[in-house]
């Protein structure tokens, strides 16, 4: 135990749990503290591991024991508290989006350079089995040349989500493109490369979010022609994760998370050659979300000293880029060319 990594998770929601458990649960880590604004949330997570508690997330960074902080806070809080855990020396799990904008995203990951510390952003779709499959097979060329990438990402909201702070502009900085969406970017970016072009569409159509979006409708023009198209929103009412690659050659789909999102499944559909039928062969997972442990792994192993395959602040700045270009889209009803987002100085990009 005493060769374990002391962790702090800020942030007690949803996610935040699954994080302190995964990190308790890790044999290269150990939870040491869980802080929340709200006591109570706080005390029961604690409770279940038999850490400590708090209340004030700046106590986390006067703890000797505690050398990796987790922050699953809003948005807003994101880059402020990141800047000054890496500060103190502290390597970081931040959750995405990673900031508001791009603006903010640099701050915090030009604040990871200085310090020489590890900063990863949470894009845990990138471990999940089906999508890991999926990037294999197209990496293959199991389905030709890639032409294609389609999504539909999104959930129905509770009645409170009006009251919740992803409701609050100042706190969300943007409404279920910046919530759900940059996940879908972040796997158009890992199946095709950085966007070049962007178009959007934005609705407030069922929630009372003021100047915030429950659906977008987003359409990006990557290299060698790959057109990507993709709708998230918070008015699904039955949860929905579909994710399609089209290939010149076959397609995958992958459906579900699981869960309330139903089964994990991938089908991969080859296109018909001469006389022969179409080819259709399908994959099924099980019902166990293995990304959380296989995203803290990866975490694990950089603040080890080994690589990180994702998530790297690098992969946040671009997605960031992307989605700061489909609301200046989305505001002037015409396209927009997306710059590839420059890495903070000193920072190489891969």
């Amino acid at each position: 135990m005493s060769d374990r990594i002391g962790v702090a998770v800020i942030g007690c929601g949803l996610v935040g749990a699954h994080r302190a458990r995964t990190a308790a649960a890790d044999e290269r880590t150990t939870l040491r503290l869980v802080i929340d604004t709200q006591p109570q949330r706080a005390a029961l997570l604690a409770s279940e591991h038999g850490v400590d508690a708090g209340s004030d997330w700046r106590t986390a960074l006067t703890r000797e024991d505690v050398s990796v902080i987790v922050i699953s806070t809003p948005n807003a809080l994101l880059v402020p508290i990141g800047i000054t855990a890496l500060r103190t020396g502290r390597h970081v799990l931040i959750e995405k989006p990673m900031g508001r904008n791009v603006t903010e995203g640099r701050a915090l990951a030009a604040e990871a350079r200085r310090a020489g510390t590890v900063l990863k952003v949470g894009f845990r779709h990138r471990y999940r089995e089906s999508l890991v499959q999926a990037r294999a097979m197209v990496r293959a060329g199991t389905i030709g040349r890639l032409i294609q990438l389609r999504a539909r990402y999104g959930y129905g909201a509770r009645p409170e989500h009006e009251q919740e702070w992803r409701a609050d502009a100042e706190l969300a900085g943007g409404g279920a493109l910046l919530d759900e969406g940059v996940h879908v970017v972040d796997l158009f970016h890992w199946f095709a490369g950085p966007a070049q072009r962007a178009q959007a569409e934005l609705q407030t159509a069922v929630w009372d979010l003021g100047r915030l979006e429950d659906n977008a409708f987003g359409l990006l023009r990557f290299g060698a022609g790959v057109v990507g198209q993709f709708h998230v929103g918070t008015t699904e009412w039955k949860n929905l994760f579909s994710f399609e690659i089209r290939g010149d050659m076959g397609a995958i789909h992958v459906e579900g998370l699981g869960g309330s999102y139903g089964p994990e499944s991938l089908t991969l559909t080859r296109r018909p050659q001469s006389g022969v039928d179409v080819e259709v062969s399908r994959m099924d997972f099980a019902d166990h979300d293995s990304s959380w442990s296989a995203e803290w792994s990866d975490f694990a192993a950089a603040f080890h000293g080994e690589g990180m395959r994702h998530g790297s602040p690098e992969d946040g700045l671009q997605v960031l880029a992307t989605v700061d270009a489909l609301y200046a889209a989305a505001r002037s009803g015409s396209a927009i060319a997306i710059a590839p987002a420059p890495p903070p100085r000193g920072i190489h990009a891969r």
